[in-house]
């Protein structure tokens, strides 16, 4: 990247990556959980109840800074992305080509990360071992009932649903975080961009550049406390559901990241067979943007480090790269599609719901269509399980028997989301070996 985008961009990604964030943000779950059992009344409770659910209020407060101000930049940064991303692939030709290969590569992976995380959990059984009075207490605590979304699936015709897809009021696709809309949008302007003069489309495309370096420049500010950020919401978590709570779902815990796995060596094999890569240059290319997934618990946050590492690390062509990733990171969600997968049929496994063959095919269907209009934001994905909850019959409440380790194993999915987005990069390389280059702002 040697435009002033690509300079600013790689300042503020070679400071984050300059503070040794992933032994911080490990020490800070460590000592997070630590701290959560000490304090906590079904712990060694050495304070009241009282006074330590106070505390952990006032422990968890880095880590409500530090996702508002990773949630107060997404939405500038995946419209101003994705226009430039579309706007620098040079032609309408480009992206056409591109569209019409990585869309269905996009749903293609979703549906075998959705297959990996049903398998495993049914071979496993994870829900099976749950404590029933645990499950009483979650079902008494409501905490499903303020996380349902708006309206279900089943709410709208799907020529209704399609016609959605157009934000008739970008202003209040951005107030309701309708991220599916403002990818549409954002789709729309940057391919318009490729039908206007360069005189006329420059000053959009600057304010576009200047909208991405700044919101990246925020995140390394966020970067900062994260560590702290980690350590207050684990502390806090775990004041609240005890020891106990935790093992219970311990079972649970494996299951997910087990799947998660498995569906990294899928990605390995892709990498090596389709794309032709080596496996071991593409993990030392993709570590840096790893750590940053890991970190945020957000692709669409990212996603300039995965631009950087996709173009300098991977090799890969600008027009490719500045298109895929954008994109994957607010459609292609193959961790939290897996991860809604295996949490809602252990939620089935603990409530003691039989699902039929037809009911997993809609089961899937549906987990991919809700992993598509995820927006990349840290905790999102408990959101919209709850909706894919309550379509197969699963109690909402039920969502207080993960809410615990939900931050753990949302920082693990979204590595694997980032993961899946470089990957996507590797394939259409190979699949477009003919797109010519084209120059960069």
């Amino acid at each position: 990247m040697t435009s002033p985008r690509g300079k600013s961009l790689t300042k503020s990604t070679d400071f984050i990556l300059s503070q040794n964030l992933w032994l911080k943000i490990l020490i800070g779950m460590a000592l997070g959980i630590g701290v959560g059992l000490i304090l906590s009344p079904s712990g060694l409770a050495i304070i009241s109840e009282d006074a330590a659910f106070s505390l952990g209020e006032w422990i968890k407060l880095p880590g409500i800074i530090f996702l508002g101000l990773i949630q107060m930049v997404i939405l500038p940064l995946v419209m101003c992305s994705i226009i430039l991303g579309i706007a620098d692939s040079g032609s309408m030709e480009t992206v056409k080509r591109l569209g019409l290969r990585i869309i269905p590569y996009f749903v293609f992976t979703t549906a075998i990360a959705i297959t990996i995380g049903i398998i495993l959990v049914q071979l496993i059984e994870p829900g099976a071992l749950i404590d029933k009075g645990l499950v009483q207490a979650a079902m008494e605590s409501g905490a499903g009932s303020d996380r349902l979304a708006a309206g279900t699936f089943t709410d709208l015709s799907i020529p209704d649903r399609i016609a959605n897809l157009i934000p008739t009021n970008p202003a209040k696709a951005e107030v309701d975080r309708n991220m599916l809309q403002i990818v549409i949008a954002s789709i729309l302007v940057g391919i318009a961009l490729l039908g206007v003069s360069p005189k006329s489309g420059k000053p959009l495309k600057d304010l576009c550049v200047a909208g991405q370096v700044l919101s990246m420049k925020i995140i390394s500010w966020a970067m900062t406390i994260a560590p702290y950020a980690v350590f207050g919401l684990l502390c806090n978590i775990t004041i609240r559901i005890g020891a106990d709570a935790l093992l219970s779902v311990g079972l649970y815990m494996i299951t997910v990241l087990a799947a998660l796995s498995l569906m990294m060596v899928v990605y390995m094999i892709i990498v090596k067979v389709i794309a032709g890569y080596s496996i071991k240059e593409f993990i030392a290319g993709i570590r840096e943007a790893q750590l940053i997934a890991f970190s945020t618990s957000s692709s669409a946050a990212t996603m300039p480090v995965s631009i950087q590492a996709a173009e300098e690390k991977l090799g890969i062509r600008p027009e490719i790269s500045r298109f895929v990733v954008p994109l994957g990171a607010t459609i292609n969600m193959d961790g939290t599609a897996l991860y809604q997968a295996v949490a809602a049929l252990f939620l089935c496994q603990v409530f003691g719901i039989e699902l039929s063959f037809g009911e997993m095919i809609l089961l899937l269907m549906t987990t991919v269509g809700a992993s598509i209009g995820t927006p990349a934001t840290p905790g999102v994905g408990i959101v919209v399980l709850a909706t894919i909850l309550v379509g197969i019959g699963v109690p909402a409440e039920g969502i207080a028997l993960i809410i615990g380790v939900d931050r753990i194993l949302d920082m693990c999915r979204t590595t694997v989301n980032v993961t899946g987005d470089l990957t996507a990069t590797t394939v259409m390389q190979k699949w477009l070996p003919e797109v010519k280059e084209t120059k960069t702002i």
